[in-house]
Protein backbone atom coordinates (compact mmCIF):
# COMPACT_ATOMS: atom_id res chain seq x y z
CA UNK A 1 0.00 0.00 0.00
CA UNK A 2 1.37 3.44 -1.30
CA UNK A 3 0.10 6.38 -0.31
CA UNK A 4 0.12 8.05 -3.71
CA UNK A 5 0.44 6.23 -7.12
CA UNK A 6 1.76 7.52 -10.22
CA UNK A 7 0.87 6.60 -13.20
CA UNK A 8 3.90 7.96 -15.47
CA UNK A 9 7.67 8.14 -15.37
CA UNK A 10 7.77 11.90 -17.46
CA UNK A 11 9.09 15.21 -16.25
CA UNK A 12 5.30 15.79 -14.65
CA UNK A 13 4.98 12.29 -12.74
CA UNK A 14 8.25 12.39 -11.96
CA UNK A 15 8.07 16.10 -10.11
CA UNK A 16 4.85 14.63 -8.78
CA UNK A 17 6.87 12.01 -6.77
CA UNK A 18 9.36 14.44 -5.60
CA UNK A 19 7.02 16.34 -3.79
CA UNK A 20 5.39 13.59 -2.42
CA UNK A 21 8.65 11.99 -1.29
CA UNK A 22 9.39 15.24 0.35
CA UNK A 23 6.18 15.86 1.84
CA UNK A 24 6.78 12.21 3.63
CA UNK A 25 4.52 10.17 1.71
CA UNK A 26 4.90 6.53 0.23
CA UNK A 27 5.24 7.24 -3.59
CA UNK A 28 4.81 4.33 -6.31
CA UNK A 29 5.96 5.55 -9.70
CA UNK A 30 4.43 2.73 -12.88
CA UNK A 31 6.06 3.98 -16.15
CA UNK A 32 5.24 1.68 -19.38
CA UNK A 33 8.49 2.22 -21.32
CA UNK A 34 11.21 3.64 -20.34
CA UNK A 35 11.80 7.17 -17.28
CA UNK A 36 11.89 10.62 -18.92
CA UNK A 37 8.95 10.67 -21.20
CA UNK A 38 8.97 12.81 -24.83
CA UNK A 39 11.45 15.08 -23.53
CA UNK A 40 14.41 11.82 -22.97
CA UNK A 41 14.54 11.84 -26.91
CA UNK A 42 15.26 15.70 -27.52
CA UNK A 43 18.71 15.84 -28.61
CA UNK A 44 18.98 19.65 -27.61
CA UNK A 45 16.93 21.70 -24.83
CA UNK A 46 17.67 24.77 -24.15
CA UNK A 47 14.66 26.17 -22.07
CA UNK A 48 15.13 24.53 -19.14
CA UNK A 49 15.19 27.26 -16.12
CA UNK A 50 18.77 27.23 -15.05
CA UNK A 51 20.50 24.87 -17.66
CA UNK A 52 21.99 26.76 -20.77
CA UNK A 53 21.96 23.35 -22.29
CA UNK A 54 21.30 19.71 -21.63
CA UNK A 55 20.26 16.70 -23.66
CA UNK A 56 16.67 15.31 -22.88
CA UNK A 57 18.27 11.78 -22.07
CA UNK A 58 20.72 13.81 -19.57
CA UNK A 59 17.82 15.16 -17.83
CA UNK A 60 15.60 12.41 -17.49
CA UNK A 61 18.88 10.46 -15.87
CA UNK A 62 19.31 13.25 -13.65
CA UNK A 63 15.35 13.39 -13.10
CA UNK A 64 14.95 9.64 -12.56
CA UNK A 65 18.30 9.27 -10.09
CA UNK A 66 16.40 12.35 -8.11
CA UNK A 67 13.55 10.44 -7.64
CA UNK A 68 15.24 7.20 -6.87
CA UNK A 69 17.79 8.77 -4.18
CA UNK A 70 14.18 10.13 -2.44
CA UNK A 71 13.30 6.53 -1.92
CA UNK A 72 10.71 6.25 -4.58
CA UNK A 73 9.43 2.69 -5.75
CA UNK A 74 9.34 2.32 -9.43
CA UNK A 75 7.35 -0.49 -11.39
CA UNK A 76 7.83 -0.85 -15.32
CA UNK A 77 4.20 -2.23 -16.03
CA UNK A 78 1.60 -1.04 -18.31
CA UNK A 79 -1.51 0.24 -16.52
CA UNK A 80 -4.35 -0.20 -17.90
CA UNK A 81 -7.33 0.44 -15.64
CA UNK A 82 -7.44 2.13 -12.18
CA UNK A 83 -10.51 1.24 -9.95
CA UNK A 84 -11.70 4.32 -7.56
CA UNK A 85 -12.13 3.67 -3.97
CA UNK A 86 -11.40 4.45 -0.12
CA UNK A 87 -8.19 2.58 -1.59
CA UNK A 88 -7.83 2.75 -5.25
CA UNK A 89 -6.76 -0.57 -7.02
CA UNK A 90 -4.10 -0.33 -10.18
CA UNK A 91 -4.41 -2.75 -12.75
CA UNK A 92 -1.52 -3.77 -15.33
CA UNK A 93 -1.10 -4.96 -18.67
CA UNK A 94 1.46 -7.54 -16.04
CA UNK A 95 -1.33 -8.79 -14.35
CA UNK A 96 -0.15 -7.01 -10.97
CA UNK A 97 -2.71 -5.15 -9.06
CA UNK A 98 -1.18 -2.13 -6.69
CA UNK A 99 -2.91 -0.58 -4.00
CA UNK A 100 -2.86 3.12 -3.27
CA UNK A 101 -4.60 5.71 -1.32
CA UNK A 102 -4.50 7.84 -4.12
CA UNK A 103 -3.34 8.07 -8.06
CA UNK A 104 -1.99 10.44 -10.17
CA UNK A 105 -1.77 10.49 -13.47
CA UNK A 106 1.15 11.52 -15.84
CA UNK A 107 -0.04 9.49 -19.04
CA UNK A 108 1.96 12.00 -21.36
CA UNK A 109 1.46 11.45 -24.62
CA UNK A 110 2.34 9.47 -28.10
CA UNK A 111 3.57 10.33 -31.28
CA UNK A 112 1.09 11.05 -33.64
CA UNK A 113 1.45 8.92 -37.38
CA UNK A 114 0.01 10.21 -40.64
CA UNK A 115 -2.89 7.44 -40.58
CA UNK A 116 -1.45 5.93 -44.05
CA UNK A 117 -1.67 2.53 -46.02
CA UNK A 118 1.44 0.42 -44.25
CA UNK A 119 2.11 2.73 -41.92
CA UNK A 120 1.92 0.80 -38.62
CA UNK A 121 4.16 -1.83 -39.81
CA UNK A 122 6.88 0.22 -41.35
CA UNK A 123 7.75 1.53 -38.04
CA UNK A 124 11.29 0.48 -37.87
CA UNK A 125 11.53 -0.46 -41.48
CA UNK A 126 12.08 3.22 -42.68
CA UNK A 127 9.57 4.94 -40.66
CA UNK A 128 10.54 6.36 -37.08
CA UNK A 129 10.15 9.19 -34.62
CA UNK A 130 13.62 9.39 -32.74
CA UNK A 131 16.62 10.96 -34.64
CA UNK A 132 18.78 10.96 -31.93
CA UNK A 133 17.71 7.10 -31.43
CA UNK A 134 17.91 6.09 -35.51
CA UNK A 135 19.44 8.78 -37.25
CA UNK A 136 23.06 6.72 -37.14
CA UNK A 137 21.05 4.04 -39.17
CA UNK A 138 20.95 6.19 -41.82
CA UNK A 139 24.28 7.49 -42.44
CA UNK A 140 25.14 8.72 -45.55
CA UNK A 141 21.44 8.36 -46.84
CA UNK A 142 18.57 9.91 -48.43
CA UNK A 143 15.98 11.01 -45.60
CA UNK A 144 12.53 13.05 -45.06
CA UNK A 145 11.75 14.74 -42.06
CA UNK A 146 7.78 15.62 -42.29
CA UNK A 147 6.87 18.27 -40.20
CA UNK A 148 7.70 21.72 -39.01
CA UNK A 149 7.52 22.52 -35.53
CA UNK A 150 11.05 23.05 -33.04
CA UNK A 151 11.32 19.19 -32.59
CA UNK A 152 10.93 18.45 -36.31
CA UNK A 153 13.74 21.14 -37.43
CA UNK A 154 15.91 19.99 -34.46
CA UNK A 155 16.01 17.04 -36.00
CA UNK A 156 16.05 17.85 -39.14
CA UNK A 157 19.31 19.27 -38.39
CA UNK A 158 20.89 16.42 -36.51
CA UNK A 159 20.07 13.94 -39.78
CA UNK A 160 21.87 16.55 -41.96
CA UNK A 161 24.77 16.47 -39.81
CA UNK A 162 25.04 12.25 -40.68
CA UNK A 163 22.30 11.63 -44.00
CA UNK A 164 23.22 12.30 -47.95
CA UNK A 165 20.35 14.47 -48.02
CA UNK A 166 17.60 15.60 -45.83
CA UNK A 167 14.03 16.55 -47.31
CA UNK A 168 11.91 18.50 -44.90
CA UNK A 169 7.89 18.29 -45.47
CA UNK A 170 5.99 20.75 -43.96
CA UNK A 171 2.11 20.47 -44.31
CA UNK A 172 1.73 24.59 -43.87
CA UNK A 173 3.19 27.21 -46.42
CA UNK A 174 5.89 27.96 -43.14
CA UNK A 175 7.63 26.81 -40.20
CA UNK A 176 5.71 26.49 -36.91
CA UNK A 177 9.03 26.15 -35.18
CA UNK A 178 11.29 28.94 -34.08
CA UNK A 179 13.06 31.55 -36.52
CA UNK A 180 16.78 30.38 -35.43
CA UNK A 181 16.29 26.83 -35.88
CA UNK A 182 14.97 27.58 -39.63
CA UNK A 183 17.82 29.92 -39.94
CA UNK A 184 20.18 27.11 -39.06
CA UNK A 185 18.65 24.64 -41.73
CA UNK A 186 18.94 27.08 -44.59
CA UNK A 187 22.86 27.35 -44.07
CA UNK A 188 23.17 23.59 -44.81
CA UNK A 189 23.69 22.58 -48.67
CA UNK A 190 22.24 19.15 -47.79
CA UNK A 191 18.51 20.17 -46.68
CA UNK A 192 15.75 20.71 -48.84
CA UNK A 193 12.34 22.04 -47.73
CA UNK A 194 8.67 21.58 -48.93
CA UNK A 195 6.34 23.63 -47.66
CA UNK A 196 2.51 23.47 -48.39
CA UNK A 197 2.97 19.50 -49.01
CA UNK A 198 1.81 16.70 -47.66
CA UNK A 199 2.58 12.37 -47.45
CA UNK A 200 -0.33 11.20 -49.28
CA UNK A 201 1.14 7.70 -49.78
CA UNK A 202 4.45 5.23 -48.82
CA UNK A 203 6.63 3.86 -50.98
CA UNK A 204 7.57 0.35 -50.61
CA UNK A 205 9.78 -2.82 -51.88
CA UNK A 206 10.06 -6.11 -49.63
CA UNK A 207 8.35 -4.29 -46.66
CA UNK A 208 10.52 -1.08 -46.63
CA UNK A 209 10.24 1.96 -47.18
CA UNK A 210 11.69 3.28 -50.53
CA UNK A 211 10.05 6.45 -50.90
CA UNK A 212 7.12 9.08 -50.60
CA UNK A 213 4.45 10.28 -52.41
CA UNK A 214 3.54 13.83 -52.03
CA UNK A 215 0.71 16.34 -52.97
CA UNK A 216 1.11 20.11 -53.13
CA UNK A 217 -2.07 21.68 -51.30
CA UNK A 218 -0.95 24.85 -53.27
CA UNK A 219 -0.49 23.71 -56.58
CA UNK A 220 -2.32 20.73 -56.89
CA UNK A 221 0.86 19.14 -58.29
CA UNK A 222 1.79 15.55 -57.05
CA UNK A 223 5.27 13.81 -57.43
CA UNK A 224 7.81 11.05 -55.94
CA UNK A 225 10.73 11.38 -53.58
CA UNK A 226 13.15 8.42 -53.26
CA UNK A 227 13.98 8.21 -49.34
CA UNK A 228 15.69 5.39 -46.98
CA UNK A 229 13.97 6.40 -44.14
CA UNK A 230 11.16 9.25 -43.32
CA UNK A 231 11.07 10.56 -39.76
CA UNK A 232 7.67 11.84 -38.20
CA UNK A 233 7.55 15.05 -36.09
CA UNK A 234 3.19 15.86 -36.54
CA UNK A 235 2.66 16.20 -33.27
CA UNK A 236 1.33 14.01 -30.24
CA UNK A 237 -1.67 12.29 -29.13
CA UNK A 238 -3.10 11.37 -25.26
CA UNK A 239 -3.33 7.61 -24.35
CA UNK A 240 -6.79 8.66 -21.94
CA UNK A 241 -9.20 6.56 -23.22
CA UNK A 242 -8.82 4.09 -20.65
CA UNK A 243 -9.32 6.34 -17.88
CA UNK A 244 -12.58 8.00 -19.66
CA UNK A 245 -15.12 7.14 -16.58
CA UNK A 246 -12.51 9.13 -14.00
CA UNK A 247 -12.71 12.37 -15.77
CA UNK A 248 -13.95 13.99 -18.63
CA UNK A 249 -11.75 14.17 -21.63
CA UNK A 250 -12.26 16.82 -24.10
CA UNK A 251 -12.66 16.68 -28.19
CA UNK A 252 -9.20 15.88 -28.54
CA UNK A 253 -8.90 13.10 -26.05
CA UNK A 254 -7.16 15.51 -23.02
CA UNK A 255 -8.37 15.38 -19.69
CA UNK A 256 -10.29 18.50 -19.09
CA UNK A 257 -9.53 19.57 -15.82
CA UNK A 258 -8.35 22.90 -14.70
CA UNK A 259 -4.80 24.67 -13.22
CA UNK A 260 -6.06 22.37 -9.85
CA UNK A 261 -4.93 19.00 -11.39
CA UNK A 262 -8.35 17.42 -9.81
CA UNK A 263 -10.73 15.07 -11.55
CA UNK A 264 -14.18 14.27 -11.20
CA UNK A 265 -13.20 11.48 -8.83
CA UNK A 266 -12.15 11.92 -5.35
CA UNK A 267 -8.47 10.78 -4.86
CA UNK A 268 -7.58 10.59 -8.29
CA UNK A 269 -5.39 13.41 -10.08
CA UNK A 270 -3.81 14.13 -13.79
CA UNK A 271 -0.27 16.03 -14.57
CA UNK A 272 1.46 17.20 -17.28
CA UNK A 273 0.87 16.91 -21.04
CA UNK A 274 -2.22 14.32 -20.95
CA UNK A 275 -4.27 17.24 -19.32
CA UNK A 276 -5.87 19.63 -21.17
CA UNK A 277 -4.00 23.17 -21.06
CA UNK A 278 -2.85 25.86 -23.46
CA UNK A 279 1.11 25.20 -23.48
CA UNK A 280 3.05 22.03 -23.44
CA UNK A 281 6.74 22.45 -22.51
CA UNK A 282 8.98 20.23 -19.67
CA UNK A 283 8.33 22.93 -17.32
CA UNK A 284 4.75 22.93 -17.40
CA UNK A 285 4.42 19.82 -17.22
CA UNK A 286 6.52 19.82 -13.65
CA UNK A 287 4.23 22.38 -12.45
CA UNK A 288 1.22 20.08 -13.13
CA UNK A 289 3.56 17.04 -11.20
CA UNK A 290 4.14 19.69 -8.32
CA UNK A 291 0.75 20.84 -8.38
CA UNK A 292 -1.14 17.58 -8.14
CA UNK A 293 1.31 16.00 -5.55
CA UNK A 294 0.68 18.89 -2.93
CA UNK A 295 -3.21 18.29 -3.48
CA UNK A 296 -2.67 14.54 -3.19
CA UNK A 297 -0.66 15.50 0.50
CA UNK A 298 -4.01 17.48 0.89
CA UNK A 299 -6.37 14.93 0.45
CA UNK A 300 -4.33 12.10 2.56
CA UNK A 301 -4.33 14.50 5.50
CA UNK A 302 -7.73 15.46 5.32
Amino acid sequence: MHDIIIVGGGPAGLTAAIYGLRAGKSVLVIEKNGFGGQIAYSPKVENIPGTIQISGAEFADKLTEQVMNLGADVELENVISVEPGPIMKVYTEEGSTFEGKTVILALGVKHRTLGLAHEEELIGSGISFCAVCDGAFYAGQDVAMIGGGNSALQEALLLADVCRSVTIVQNLAFFTGEQRLADALAEKDNVKVLFSTVVSEYETENGKLTGLKLHNDETGADSEIRVDGAFLAVGLMPENEPFAALETLNDWGYFDTDESCATQTAGIFVAGDCRSKRIRQVVTASADGAIAAMAACRYLEQ
